[in-house]
């Protein structure tokens, strides 16, 4: 993605951070924090560009730190501090290509709502998140990954697809519906070096997962 502007956004999940996602942070463009995130990067010494949210989880030494010109007090409580953060990313911060960290772990409820929002923000640029133990990215259309054979894949809907088609699986899909709750795209395999995906009428979610 040369040229493409590539925000890292930092939630408040908890989180450890491993070389692989201080580089990341390391080489994006920009960092911001979604409110307590702020107190994971200064873990690392990085200040973020922007703390964006509520502001009722960052300590209030991180934010000294941060400094107040870089708080955004976005204080309405019809979003999420994670929503907030990518709506500034895009719309204020000109964001082609967002990665959000520290977003899965913890209360599953907070999990849900995080992953609830990949396909809300999928069509306003590239956007994924990753933890430790997979990347996670939505279609809402077409998509290819590079994989590696063997490589563990899972496609979930959380508010289903009407059909989907795949080619790179050991278990392909063919352009059924994929529900809520179905099991079959689960704990699929990639046959070779790219995974393909398409889809019609709702959002899917590609977990690729890391090797063990």
């Amino acid at each position: 993605m040369w040229g493409v502007k590539r925000i890292v956004i930092v939630a408040g999940a908890p989180w450890r951070w491993e070389p692989r996602f201080v580089a990341l942070v390391s080489e994006a463009d920009e960092v911001l924090a979604a409110d307590g995130g702020a107190n994971h990067l200064a873990r690392i010494g990085v200040r973020p560009a922007a703390v964006v949210g509520d502001l009722d989880s960052i300590r209030a030494s991180v934010r000294r730190w941060v400094g107040e010109e870089r708080v955004l007090h976005r204080p309405d409580q019809e979003t999420t501090d994670l929503d907030k953060t990518l709506a500034c990313a895009f719309d204020e911060r000109g964001a082609e290509a967002v990665t959000v960290l520290a977003a899965t772990g913890g209360r599953l409820d907070h999990a849900l709502a995080n992953l609830g929002l990949l396909g809300r923000y999928v069509r306003r640029g590239a956007v994924e998140l990753r933890d430790e133990l997979a990347r996670i990215v939505p279609v809402a259309g077409e998509a290819s990954f590079a994989t590696r054979p063997g490589q563990a894949v899972s496609l979930v809907s959380p508010g289903g697809c009407e059909r989907v088609w795949t080619e790179g699986l050991r278990w392909p899909l063919a352009g059924g519906r994929l529900g809520p709750a179905s099991p079959h795209g689960v704990s699929n395999r990639a046959e070779g070096d790219r995974v393909a995906v398409r889809v019609a009428g709702g959002t899917l979610l590609v977990f690729l997962f890391d090797p063990a």
